[in-house]
């Protein structure tokens, strides 16, 4: 060996077959071992080192495997040449003290939060169980789009709860709302500026942008998005919450769902994106019907999600395309793998079809109709308060004239109350004034009460 062979020196933490090869694979990426350089024969290296033949043997097995030696007949074992790294960065300079932890709050009304007593754990379990237990195909790869079963029982469930008119071929089941909105402006082709509610949804803003989608804010009214801003927009998709709209509380009324229809049907390729968020939890009256009901010219794609109605953890989501849309779908994404697992897809078929779900909403709609009531009494009997949209979903808009949303949020967090600028949600329209956005989901029902003290007495 031309060059000398730098011997190891072994602990008894790990194997000494793996001592060896770490210690030659090093030696042979640091430039101790040039290329080309012969290793000690097997007997010479157990001679060196004291190792046994077959310790030795797999080192060296290992280090040809991963390409580090060759092996050159009637020669043993040289280094193979590889590309070394240029030399190390300098260190960086002493980092500053660490940062504060982030504040923790007392009481934070999340508009995301779900309450996780409701949850139907027992049930779910079981069928979870059953699911697996019971069908050892769902190892296999599944649908693109999802599995036809629970397509099929979405399809069902749908038309009966929401009015929705579709077959399981247009049903897209995926990881996520947001997933499936960033999937379906990959179908819809590049360069198509989108109408997005303002105040909206950060989410679907932060979706166009990373589809290099203009995004075009258009005013939520006290009917929902402005129709004839909408027109003059040049806009060819539209992004909407009309059941329930984020986060102003909006129910978009039969008016201005015809309009916003008739915009989607008067050109070509125009599309109208319907996210039914909060539509499960209505108080004052019955679930409003979806807008893809009302499409006849096949405009509407519709998207919804079991994050809010199961919890947040369940990543089912679930969009409808049009005829056309599907079937672009399945020329462009047919390759692909649904994004949820087939065990996970079947437990949900399953608590759908053994009508747990319906059960589960009633229990939750009456639990979240309950805390709604109470939080939105005790938070009323501040002096100067009002609070809209209340009527649905999990959480409201308060106004009080007498601070400014600064002055709110920043009382708030000074008795450990987190509460939300109306303007975090705004984009070119100016925010309504001295307003904040309470979520009340994610509190029982004390902490709502104790939530509400604090806040009357800091914006006392």
């Amino acid at each position: 060996m031309a060059q000398s062979f730098p011997l190891p020196v072994f602990d008894g933490k790990t194997p000494l077959y793996d001592q060896l090869y770490r210690h030659i694979a090093g030696a042979i990426q640091s430039g101790a071992l040039s290329p080309g350089a012969k290793l000690p024969s097997k007997r010479r290296m157990c001679a060196l080192t004291g190792l046994s033949m077959s310790t030795v043997e797999t080192a060296y097995s290992l280090l040809a495997a991963e390409g580090y030696v060759l092996a050159k007949p009637r020669s043993g074992y040289v280094c193979a040449h590889l590309l070394l790294p240029g030399p190390a960065p300098a260190p960086p300079p002493p980092e500053a003290a660490p940062a504060a932890p982030p504040a923790r709050w007392a009481y934070d009304c999340s508009t995301s939060a779900v309450d996780v007593s409701v949850f139907p754990f027992s049930s779910w379990a079981r069928i979870t169980k059953e699911a697996v237990y019971e069908n050892p195909g769902l190892l296999q790869r599944g649908h693109p789009q999802g599995d036809e079963p629970l397509r099929a029982e979405l399809a069902r469930l749908l038309a009966q709860y929401r009015g929705v008119r579709c077959s399981p071929e247009q049903v897209v089941v995926g990881a996520g709302a947001d997933y499936l909105l960033s999937l379906l402006l990959q179908l819809l082709g590049p360069h198509r500026a989108i109408a997005l509610e303002d105040p909206g949804y950060p989410a679907a803003y932060a979706a166009a942008a990373l589809h290099g989608r203009e995004a075009v804010p258009i005013p939520v009214d006290g009917e929902g998005m402005d129709w004839s801003a909408l027109e003059q927009s040049g806009a060819g998709l539209a992004y909407i919450t009309p059941s329930h709209q984020f986060p102003l509380g909006v129910t978009m009324p039969a008016g201005r769902r015809s309009q916003l229809l008739h915009w989607a049907a008067s050109a070509p390729d125009r599309w109208l994106i319907e996210d039914d968020y909060d539509s499960e939890f209505r108080y004052a009256s019955r679930p409003i019907p979806a807008l893809q009901g009302l499409d006849r010219a096949g405009r509407v794609v519709y998207m919804g999600t079991f994050s809010r109605s199961i919890a947040p953890a369940i990543r089912v989501a679930y969009m409808i395309l049009p005829r056309p849309l599907a079937e672009r779908y399945h020329e462009t994404f047919s390759h692909g793998a649904c994004t949820v697992s087939r065990f996970e897809q079947e437990s949900l078929r399953r608590f759908i079809a053994q009508g747990l779900y319906g059960r589960h909403l009633r229990r939750a709609g009456n639990l979240y109709r309950r805390k709604c009531a109470l939080f939105t009494g005790a938070l009323s009997e501040i002096p100067g308060v009002s609070i809209s949209g209340a009527e649905a979903g999990l959480h409201f808009l308060l106004t009080l004239p007498r601070f400014s949303e600064l002055e709110l949020v920043d009382r708030a967090a000074e008795a450990s109350v987190r509460v939300h600028p109306l303007s975090r949600y705004c984009h070119n329209l100016a925010p309504k004034p001295s307003t904040v956005v309470l979520g009340f989901a994610g509190l029982t029902e004390e902490e709502l009460l104790q939530a509400a003290g604090l806040l009357a007495r800091a914006w006392a």
